[in-house]
């Protein structure tokens, strides 16, 4: 996950979160929180990106959506992720 940037990091934990996501509940999740608009070309290359890395697999739904999931190796490095962080935070919140 490390040559991730930080927005594809988010998108595949906001995928990891959602259930039955699809681009444009990763895109409104993603907006909440930013708190500005994600255009599609921002948005949709990125995923393309997480998907070629093996992180997420990309489905359909029906022939205009398309659904995420995480794959074992993308929980497996969101798992690897949140160990790292937390040898450097958790002292933080104790």
């Amino acid at each position: 996950m490390y040559d991730l940037t930080g927005f594809q990091r988010d998108l595949l934990y906001v995928a990891a979160g959602l259930d039955e996501p699809h681009g444009l509940a990763i895109k409104d999740e993603l907006e909440k929180y930013y708190e500005v608009e994600i255009h599609h070309g921002r948005l949709y290359p990125n995923l393309d990106t997480i998907v070629d890395k093996g992180l997420v697999e990309k489905g359909e739904k029906d022939r205009r959506t398309n659904l995420y999931s995480v794959t074992r190796r993308g929980r497996r490095e969101i798992e690897d992720r949140r160990e790292w962080e937390s040898q450097y935070v958790d002292e933080l919140f104790e």
